[in-house]
């Protein structure tokens, strides 16, 4: 099945080179040149993915990225000309998932999305649930419980545990996590992903502030130790 993505920036041209390259590769591609086409299109069709410009004619693509994460996860690119670091770092804390700098490359551009899709939607093969205390993870159906109980995790914070269950009681780097779940040519900062350590340990650890599972490594980064 084709993934179908979504183009919501003003410029046409650029639009229209980007279908143009992602319809080459298989994919269905519909844009929409302000935050009003958008949500027309957003009421009545599902996208896979959203590449998103921050500035728009009647709006902003934070103010989009805002209305969309009150009802849908669907993965966000943010591609503008804007990038200093206050605007990057909004783009995450609003539920951004990647943010590309313009100008970009084509080829750049297609490796994030076939990354991010990647990550989002994962593969068919299923692994058995992995539990450590009163939580059980299963990577194949994206769903995490707590003593049975569904916990809500963002697309990140589910990506990043799932980083560290492929690597359990093994320390992972920093830069392994930030590449794995952000991406090899992502500018997140390293604070990000620190915050989103945080993010798990309150919803998944029993004392957050002394982790149990999730736990720092000095000068490496993280591990998850599932063992009592």
């Amino acid at each position: 099945m084709k993934n179908n993505i979504l183009i919501i920036d003003d410029d046409a041209d650029l639009s229209f080179v980007i279908t143009d390259m992602l319809e080459g590769y298989g994919y269905n591609v519909t844009s929409a040149e302000s935050a009003d086409e958008a949500f027309g299109l957003l009421s009545s069709r599902h996208f896979d993915l959203i590449l998103l410009d921050i500035n728009l004619p009647d709006s902003t693509g934070f103010e989009v990225c805002k209305e969309l994460r009150r009802v849908s996860d669907v993965p966000v690119i943010f591609a503008s000309a804007r990038t200093s670091e206050s605007d990057r770092i909004t783009g995450f804390d609003i539920g951004g998932d990647d943010y590309l700098p313009k100008p970009y490359s084509m080829a750049e551009l297609f490796s994030r999305i076939k990354a991010l899709l990647r990550r989002a939607y994962g593969d068919s093969d299923e692994k058995a649930p992995i539990v450590f205390g009163n939580v059980k993870v299963d990577i194949s159906a994206r769903s995490v419980t707590k003593n049975g109980v569904p916990v809500g995790l963002s697309l990140k914070e589910f990506d990043l545990l799932a980083c560290l269950c492929g690597h359990i009681g093994t320390a992972v780097s920093k830069e392994a996590l930030l590449s794995e779940v952000w991406g090899t040519f992502s500018d997140v900062e390293p604070s990000t992903l620190a915050v989103h350590i945080r993010w798990l340990r309150e919803k998944l650890e029993d004392e957050p502030a002394s982790p149990k599972y999730i736990k720092t490594v000095y000068k490496v980064g993280y591990i998850l130790e599932v063992s009592e």
